[in-house]
């Protein structure tokens, strides 16, 4: 039996982070020419525009944590959404999954809430099985269950939904393996021509399809499944990307509104460079914290008293003496630094962390690789699922003003004196947008006019999603209200009855919490 409460964290808070820019993608086709069948349920796709046609699917929440929920149902459905929402009359289509969770104490039902994990590329599906084991697990409370069908999503290009894949899992491999910092010229260019294969590979396969999987097609799709669940208003909680997917979603409809909760914001007036920039500021301060708790609890940290100087110390030996694990991986700089940026998005991942750095000192890499796979979604048999395809495809297809790569290099000199840790791996991790030859489809960032009033939740110590975007976020809509927790780690709902009492409260009744309320950590 899977640790519910373990995955549940995994999948809601390791999905924000621009994965392509911490962990040094290498991408190429991989030979999976026809797209993955979707899981769970029967039957076809419903036509655009028709009602979703359920059918009951027990088999997902027993594939995923080998059991569903006690007291609830589970129903899947898939619904067809043109490729091009600019020329939907030209009949090609992709299929977007869904699957709907119901109580069985549901009464004076409000509608449904559609869930969006974030990433870009993370399973709507999943997390809405593992939301759906309720509060004790780390899921939803019974407040909300009792009054909202469940609902999560695969977007277009997303696991179920029509899954891009152009990375093999070699590929996989050599690129979390690879040095996330590469200093020489030669290193340096090495990245840089792996990169450009990168994006020759995925236009290869995909070509004009690229710009197709950009966030503001994925926002039309979700009014496409307000319609498809008979919903005449959309309720909507969004983790890290999902709140830039919300966002567009209330600017392209405003109308169709009825309460959306961001949680963990992306700031979509941000640029490129200024929003990776961001990401190594909030990864660095999240470290820092991590270094002050070994401080101040060394009994829980095998590592203290000078944290920052054994994860350097881990970096540097393992540039020439890497660990080799069980599988015969070799626990390169790269591997520890994926360990390391999955370790910060909870409070709960910083004694692994410190124990995983410890055992590398004593010559044992299973705590670097446990926490190395479960944020690269590696399976024990060496796969991958398509979470960094996808993510790839999003970020790329949305992203104007893709840095030079002589930029990059400068960036990359720059960021390592301001961010020790974070700051060149981010820097080089913008060069697969830079040799993306698909057109791009930038989202919207402005005012969503007309609109009622939406929640922004904003932690203050998130590394991915740094709290400053939280105020940015609110004040670009025009509409929003921050909410602030006090904590640690990579967004906020339901961790702390604070937050729970608030976002209920606005989810059922639509009632704003206390103008400027902030919830303390425990």
């Amino acid at each position: 039996m899977v640790d519910r409460r373990s995955r549940l964290a995994v999948v809601l808070l390791v999905m924000a982070v621009t994965l392509a820019g911490c962990t040094l993608p290498t991408f190429a086709p991989n030979g999976a020419d026809e797209p993955a069948k979707p899981g769970g349920g029967k039957g076809t796709a419903s036509a655009p525009g028709a009602p979703a046609q359920w059918k009951p699917c027990p088999e997902v929440p027993r594939e995923l944590v080998g059991q569903g929920a006690s007291g609830m149902t589970y129903e899947c459905a898939t619904v067809a959404v043109p490729r091009d929402w600019a020329t939907p009359a030209s009949g090609e289509t992709y299929d977007i999954r869904m699957i709907r969770i119901r109580s069985k104490s549901q009464k004076n039902r409000i509608g449904s809430l559609l869930l969006n994990p974030g990433g870009p590329g993370g399973s709507g599906v999943d997390v809405a099985v593992y939301l759906s084991f309720g509060q004790a697990l780390g899921g939803l409370p019974a407040e909300v269950t009792d009054r909202f069908d469940i609902v999560g999503f695969d977007p277009r290009g997303v696991s179920r939904s029509s899954p891009v894949k152009c990375i093999s899992d070699r590929d996989q491999d050599a690129s979390f393996s690879a040095d996330p910092d590469p200093v020489s010229q030669a290193d340096f260019d090495q990245v840089a021509a792996l990169n450009k294969k990168i994006a020759d590979g995925c236009a290869a396969k995909y070509g004009p399809q690229l710009p197709f999987f950009s966030t503001e097609q994925a926002a039309r799709d979700l009014d496409a499944l307000r319609g498809a669940v008979g919903d005449p208003k959309l309720t909507y909680l969004g983790y890290s990307y999902g709140t830039l997917l919300g966002a567009t979603y209330a600017q392209l409809f405003p109308q169709n509104v009825r309460a959306l909760v961001l949680d963990g914001a992306v700031d979509p007036t941000e640029g490129y460079v200024q929003g990776s920039e961001a990401q190594a500021k909030g990864f660095e301060r999240a470290f820092t914290n991590f270094t002050k708790w070994c401080t101040q609890t060394p009994a829980k940290c095998p590592i203290a008293p000078d944290a920052r100087g054994a994860v350097t110390d881990a970096l540097a030996k393992a540039e020439n003496s890497p660990v080799r694990g069980a599988d015969g991986r070799e626990a390169t700089p790269g591997w520890i630094f994926v360990g390391l940026i999955s370790s910060l998005y909870t409070e709960s991942g910083w004694a692994s962390l410190a124990n995983a750095i410890d055992g590398l000192e004593r010559g044992d890499a299973k705590g670097v690789f446990e926490l190395a796979d479960q944020y690269a979604e590696r399976k024990p048999n060496g796969s991958y699922t398509n979470l960094f395809d996808a993510n790839l495809a999003v970020n790329c297809a949305d992203t104007e003003g893709a840095p030079s790569v002589e930029e990059i290099r400068r960036l990359q000199s720059e960021w390592r004196q301001k961010y020790p840790l974070f700051g060149a791996a981010l820097a080089i991790g913008m060069l697969p947008c830079t040799y993306w030859t698909g057109k791009r489809d930038p989202y919207p960032a402005g005012p969503a006019t007309g609109s009622p009033e939406l929640l922004v939740v904003g932690t203050t110590g998130d590394p991915a999603t740094p709290y400053e975007n939280t105020a940015d976020l609110a004040k670009m809509l025009g509409v929003g209200q921050v909410l602030t927790w006090e904590g640690e780690g990579h967004t906020a709902y339901p961790t702390t009855s604070c937050i729970r009492e608030a976002v209920d409260g606005y989810l059922i009744d639509l009632k704003m919490p206390q103008e400027g309320l902030r919830c303390p950590a425990r």
